[in-house]
């Protein structure tokens, strides 16, 4: 079965940075497309960073110049790096696999709270 972890959310001042890691299991790693969501307090959850297995990336308006999505496909793993923080960056975040565009699978999440 499909298991995703995600770590490394905390609370950060806003113009901080803060790196997040998902370990993904039971998935074809490698060959997968994998996002980052977002999904702050009452809103729905919204993708902000993607990366194909070729390491191809897409990210939202909100977050280019800002966010870096990595993955190390020895490890599993897909990275959200993330700087220059916002208030509205605030929310919780979670990694999924991308089939045609749209996520497979959740994890727990992990919550990043900016402050102002």
């Amino acid at each position: 079965q499909v298991q995703l972890v995600e770590s490394g959310g905390g609370l950060v001042q806003a113009g901080g940075s803060l790196r997040l890691s998902c370990v993904a299991s039971g998935i074809n790693f490698r060959f997968s497309t994998m996002g980052w969501y977002r999904q702050a307090p009452g809103k729905q959850r919204d993708l902000v960073a993607s990366i194909t297995n070729i390491g191809t990336t897409n990210y939202a308006d909100s977050v280019k110049g800002r966010f870096t999505i990595s993955r190390d496909n020895a490890k599993n793993t897909v990275y959200l790096q993330m700087s220059s923080l916002k208030p509205e960056d605030t929310g919780v975040y979670y990694c999924s696999p991308l089939r045609l565009g749209l996520p497979t699978d959740w994890g727990q999440g992990t919550q990043v709270t900016v402050s102002s």
